[in-house]
């Protein structure tokens, strides 16, 4: 890594590779402590494996990737994970069905993320455990939520439950893969400042976010990698790399981007 500093997640050479396909080829990716990552891209362009990685729930084919300074394939996954929170749209990381039935409230979903369970260990939460759990969802802005059953919760509100019981570890690492899916514009909105004040709350964290719109991009975000076809096209800091060039070779179209305030817009350009 060219004699830096060793980074959050470091991934050199990586491809991964199933049958009938690869999903990911030549991948080179470094995240520093700190930074703020978006990664974009069109659909099956290689970013939630990529986040996969960064997640240590996969390993690559070939090539090396390394976490919070533990290389993937020399390292217990499981006591490496205690420290990465991972909120995924598109698949449920607690049973939530489960929760539903039982009447869990906001409150004891976030309390799971103590123990990393679906269903609550109440033996393990001591009263300091119940106080974290309350300020987790304060951070996210939904601390009226506490006593609200879960099933009754708009799916705005849940992403944000879903990012507070992911905080309760206190990750070093947090990965979001597409958390503003199915989410509308207010809820969405909600979501990027709950996010964009954890940057500035915690400026030791690390955050990952995977989005396929750049009117999701967080104005707290120092960095974008930008994916296409299994490969990275372009990766920086997020001035130099979300430029209509490199977003419209991304997306295999010409597109106008707009900045204003800290947020992005990108429409396609009409002939």
């Amino acid at each position: 890594m060219g004699g830096l500093a060793p980074g959050a997640v470091e991934v050199s050479g990586v491809g991964v590779r199933v049958v009938g396909g690869t999903l990911l080829d030549g991948v080179d990716w470094r995240v520093g402590y700190g930074e703020h990552w978006v990664v974009l891209g069109p659909n099956g362009a290689g970013k939630t494996t990529l986040l996969s990685l960064a997640a240590a729930v996969r390993h690559p084919t070939e090539g090396a990737v390394t976490v919070l300074g533990q290389r993937l394939g020399r390292v217990d996954l499981r006591e490496l994970r205690r420290h990465i929170g991972l909120v995924a749209a598109s698949q449920r990381l607690i049973d939530e069905e489960l929760l539903e039935e039982e009447g869990a409230t906001a409150h004891t979903v976030v309390l799971t993320g103590h123990t990393g369970t679906s269903a609550p260990l109440w033996d393990r939460y001591r009263p300091e455990e119940h106080e974290r759990a309350h300020r987790m969802l304060g951070e996210m802005g939904c601390k009226e939520l506490a006593e609200r059953l879960f099933r009754v919760c708009s799916q705005g509100e849940r992403a944000r439950i879903r990012v507070a019981r992911a905080l309760m570890a206190d990750p070093v690492l947090l990965l979001l893969d597409e958390p503003f899916a199915g989410l509308d514009l207010p809820a969405r909105e909600d979501l990027i400042t709950a996010v964009e004040n954890l940057a500035m709350t915690r400026p030791a964290l690390t955050t990952v976010t995977v989005t396929h719109h750049l009117e999701e991009v967080p104005a707290t975000t120092t960095h974008a990698l930008l994916m296409r076809e299994s490969r990275v096209s372009a990766a920086g800091p997020v001035e130099r790399v979300l430029t209509e060039e490199n977003l419209s070779d991304c997306f295999g179209r010409p597109l106008r981007v707009g900045h204003h305030e800290g947020r992005w817009s990108a429409r396609a350009v009409r002939a």
